[in-house]
């Protein structure tokens, strides 16, 4: 090892060493929203968590879980490591692929360099890793466990591996490099597709080392990485089993043999057929085939980890899900069947009707003896004058429809036109959705609500309100990782075309192209910059070379300075500084246990063996952790309703977990299996049942007995109807009152018959299934329902529920003013005051976004505190109503978390319960704010904030009428004197 590579090698480790103490020392201790939760209860056991999966992920996460010796708390910090330490070799890798790059930019060769040289060079690799280090998105996923930062490793190492080979003069000895890109691709595939996206780059890097490079043999060599693409995204990972099913389907369907005869026959011929290519490369010393081939050997080795899933969903683990336990099942959750799919190059506008539908593919499913065709593929067939190539606004979603209309300006029913549908392609899909994202890396980032702009340098000269200038995520980094990035680019352009394009694709292929690509509709559940993270590394490469850039222009102006490249390297370090200085309060998740307090308080606010509905994801999957990992409250059958549609969903809750008994169901496993006749179910009028209402318990019936005359005929197969829109179930008041189901104080409002409106015209399978699993419980089991799903069903049980702390039980009684909730105010108020937790809550060096589910999260805990001390007001407890009102100020200070709307309760509390001071305090506050913010809105009115404006009205209306309401007049007249200043918003 000569100098240099001697200290390449450690000044690259002490990089690695910076970015793994800053991720350790920021990383989340314990499970985070969204995915993770899902993640760690599924590493933890070897679970089967959402397709495709993430195999590779879970079997190393489950390795990492052991670190945490025992103790249930911290397998989430250690999961979460792995994470860390994927993005610290990812910022290692970074670092030596741009000092070898920077070696070509300079055209230096071996054990030639001088010592300003090395300084330059050393000096871009550290300033482009440590700015990679600390942007806005990589940072992100470095905290937490999630597959994206496994994904970036292998992309940063393949990168490097390839620049490697490409040094390597020895063939025999540079294609060892080419199959261990080949097993690491492999690999990939079980952590995250992302990694097969560079191919085309690193098809230039191949093809400008082996020819002599024209145009023409440029695209082709960026042709043949994209047909490589092809070759693993469609022959590969979902071919290879489609094949072996379609083999397996022939074996037990025409010839009878056992199950599995025909994968393992499959098997035995692509390892023979591997083989003899194998052999036959040998034989005719054919290189490039043999690399081929074993390349090729290896990736199917790599993508062998999926395995793992097949094997586990055979166990009926409890998170489980398209349970791919078969090879029919294992093809679809591979394709990501149960997300849908959407056109490409052509396709229908949001506006093309359904003119007719198609059977499709059939769907099979494994049944006694052999492969069931449970269901046909259908099709819509648009109409065409309402189709195009290249569709861009094509979702038939009313709310994405919506979109479409209000950022093209068209009106309901109006033909897009192709100029529209490219001006959605550059202004949404590219602009708001890519560039937006980019800019949040190396320009700054506004805030952290959701649909925030980037930032300029003079926006730091604004005069912005408190509540805007205290969001933590708001980042200026004065433009300088994106101005640097730029002489980077232009810099390497210059220099060395070739390398230019290798990353120029890099950039391209993992942001734009992927735009382009996934063709994403309007309205995602979160922000998805996450999703490019690729590109955003290409450009910090070009942000290393924007260092060599400054060498290089100092060495002009003063020629002959030795320190001309270390005071380049300071200068430009000031980039990673201060992206680091203003990131880090909004990516530091130290001692925040949010996601996990609220799910344990979620699971605590049911009585024993209870059964609860979430409405989604994000509802779920930190309960799932507390339960799966912590062992918390193992008696509580979560259920997902938007999983509750599904067959295979249903089979797994009809089974035990833990503590938990199976649901109980009345229809069998045939009658809710896809495809069947309860998949839908439309409200129709039958003449042989003339009722405005039906009893729940004789539908039913009807629905087991496959009575035909509740059933209609749809394409290509029958369904059940509804005959009435109301469904009745009745209950027997003198059991019930008798019991201690009903609260001693809600007793009086037990009724005799619960009416189950629909509210729409017709019924969804899981609606079909709840109702069936309330008339058959029979009030056995405590039912509860959280606020998503309570919100997310095809019937309307509002007048039925009572609010237990978090969620909402359902009980055999009737609220007589359904604006205003029912509280079973003992349990709650033990709840809230004795069992929940709020570790961290209240202090103000922990970052809450206000990104809006979490945001929503957290003051949904204060509007439960509201509401609780709202019922024992109304009951006369006073006493205990400001306890709890001064319990929520304690435990969720605004200087933690901003008073959000449903402060305007705690004003009206606080004031009723001779808490005057403070309350007037919290509404001058909350005034002052709204004022400000309608001030900026009306200086900046294309800001985001601007979307807020009715909501900063009603605030400050609803604020005017409280203290008009309680006689303080002085504090009316000030806000009352907000509004009349703003009125022209």
């Amino acid at each position: 090892m000569n100098p240099y590579q001697k200290i390449n090698t450690i000044t690259g480790w002490i990089v690695f060493t910076v970015a793994a103490l800053v991720y350790t020392v920021t990383v989340e201790p314990t499970v985070s929203l969204w995915d993770p939760g899902e993640f760690i209860a599924a590493a933890y056991k070897l679970q089967v968590p959402h397709s495709p999966g993430a195999p590779l992920f879970l079997l190393i996460g489950r390795i990492f879980s052991f670190l945490a010796l025992g103790d249930v708390t911290r397998v989430a910090f250690w999961i979460n490591m792995v994470s860390v330490i994927c993005s610290a070799f990812t910022i290692l890798f970074l670092f030596w692929t741009i000092t070898m790059l920077a070696r070509k930019i300079m055209k230096i060769n071996d054990q030639h360099e001088t010592r300003d040289e090395t300084r330059t060079i050393l000096g871009a690799g550290v300033v482009g890793a440590l700015a990679y280090t600390f942007s806005d998105t990589f940072w992100f996923s470095a905290v937490e466990a999630e597959v994206y930062a496994m994904s970036s490793f292998f992309t940063a190492f393949v990168v490097w591996a390839m620049l490697k080979w490409d040094r390597i003069q020895d063939p025999a000895k540079a294609n060892r490099w080419l199959i261990l890109i080949a097993y690491m691709m492999g690999l990939s595939i079980g952590a995250h597709l992302l990694n097969l996206i560079t191919i085309p780059a690193l098809a230039l890097i191949y093809y400008f080392k082996k020819y002599n490079a024209t145009t023409a043999g440029t695209l082709l060599a960026l042709a043949s990485g994209s047909a490589i693409i092809l070759l693993i995204m469609i022959g590969v990972i979902p071919g290879l089993p489609s094949m072996a099913g379609a083999v397996e389907i022939f074996f037990i369907n025409s010839l009878g043999l056992p199950f599995g005869s025909g994968v393992i026959f499959f098997s035995i011929l692509f390892i023979a057929s591997l083989t003899y290519l194998l052999q036959y490369a040998v034989k005719k010393q054919k290189v490039m085939l043999h690399t081929a081939v074993v390349s090729l050997t290896f990736i199917v080795i790599g993508y062998s980890s999926y395995t793992m899933v097949v094997i586990r969903s055979g166990m009926n683990p409890l998170i489980d899900e398209f349970n791919p336990e078969n090879i029919a099942t294992f093809i679809g959750y591979l394709k990501r069947e149960q997300y849908g799919s959407w056109p490409l190059l052509y396709g229908q506008y949001y506006t093309a009707a359904v003119v007719d539908q198609q059977k499709g593919d059939p769907v099979y499913a494994k049944g006694e003896d052999q492969y069931e065709i449970v269901r046909y593929k259908i099709e819509n067939i648009y109409d065409p004058a309402h189709k195009t190539i290249f569709p861009r606004i094509h979702s038939d979603r009313p709310d994405h429809q919506q979109v479409y209309m209000q950022h093209l300006n068209l009106r309901p029913g109006e033909k897009p036109t192709f100029s529209d549908n490219i001006r959605y392609l550059f202004t949404y899909q590219l602009g708001h959705m890519y560039f937006r994202y980019f800019l949040w890396n190396f320009a700054g980032r506004e805030s952290d609500i959701k649909n925030a702009s980037f930032l300029f340098p003079w926006d730091a000269l604004k005069q912005l309100p408190e509540e805007i200038a205290r969001n933590k995520a708001r980042n200026n980094f004065l433009m300088l990782p994106l101005m640097l990035g730029i002489a980077g680019l232009f810099f390497q352009y210059r220099r060395d075309n070739k390398s230019f394009l290798v990353v120029l694709m890099l950039f391209v292929l993992t942001g734009i192209a992927l735009i382009v690509y996934l063709n994403s509709p309007p309205n995602e559940p979160r922000e998805r910059d996450y999703i490019y993270v690729g590109s955003f590394y290409a450009f910090a490469i070009w942000i290393g070379f924007g260092t060599i850039a400054v060498a290089n222009a100092l060495s002009k102006l003063f020629p002959g300075r030795s320190l001309t490249p270390v005071a380049a390297t300071l200068l430009c370090l000031a980039v990673p500084a201060i992206m680091a200085i203003e990131g880090w309060d909004d990516h530091n998740r130290a001692n925040r246990y949010f996601a996990v307090d609220a799910a344990k308080n979620t699971l605590a606010s049911c009585a024993p063996n209870a059964i609860l509905f979430t409405g989604g994801d994000n509802d779920t999957f930190p309960l799932w952790y507390a339960q799966e990992v912590e062992g918390f409250r193992t008696d509580v059958r979560v259920i997902v309703l938007t999983y509750f549609n599904t067959d295979w969903y249903l089979e797994q809750m009809a089974r035990p977990a833990y503590d938990s008994e199976p649901l109980p169901f009345s229809l069998s496993a045939k009658q809710y299996r896809e495809g069947g006749l309860n998949d839908y179910l439309l409200y129709a009028k039958n003449p042989n049942l003339q009722v405005d209402a039906i009893d729940l318990s004789q539908y039913l019936k009807l629905v087991r007995d496959n009575f035909e005359g509740i059933q209609a005929t749809t394409s290509f197969r029958n369904i059940n109807t509804v005959p009435a829109k109301t469904l009745i179930l009745k209950v027997d008041t003198n059991k019930v009152g008798a019991s201690t189901l009903v609260p001693d104080d809600l007793k009086h409002l037990i009724t005799p018959v619960l009416h189950f409106t629909m509210n729409d015209r017709a019924l969804e399978k899981k609606d079909l299934m709840i109702l069936d699993m309330i008339d058959t419980n029979r009030w056995q089991r405590p039912i509860y329902f959280n606020f998503t799903s309570l919100n997310g069903l095809g019937f309307d049980i509002s007048p039925y529920v009572v609010q237990e702390g978090s969620n909402y039980r359902l009980l055999p009684i009737r609220n007589p003013n359904p604006e205003k909730e029912l509280v079973n105010t003992e349990v709650m108020y033990d709840l809230m005051m004795h069992q929940y937790q709020w570790r961290g809550l209240d202090n103000p060096e922990i970052y809450y976004t206000t990104e809006d589910y979490v945001n929503r999260s957290i003051n949904q805990f204060r509007n439960q505190f509201n509401q609780l001390a709202q019922a024992l007001a109304v009951r006369g407890e006073e006493e205990k109503a400001r306890q709890v009102v001064l319990e929520s100020l304690s435990r969720i200070p605004d200087d933690t978390v901003p008073y959000g709307i449903s402060s305007l309760q705690t004003v009206a509390l606080l004031l009723h319960l001779d808490e005057e001071e403070k309350g007037l305090e919290i509404a001058a506050t909350m005034g002052r704010r709204m004022d400000e913010n309608l001030a900026f809105v009306e200086r900046n009115p294309g800001s985001i904030y601007a979307r807020n404006s009715n909501l900063y009205l009603f605030t400050l209306q609803n604020l005017a009428d409280t203290m008009k309401r309680n006689g303080y007049k002085e504090e009316q007249a000030i806000m009352e004197g907000y509004l009349a200043k703003h009125l022209n918003l």
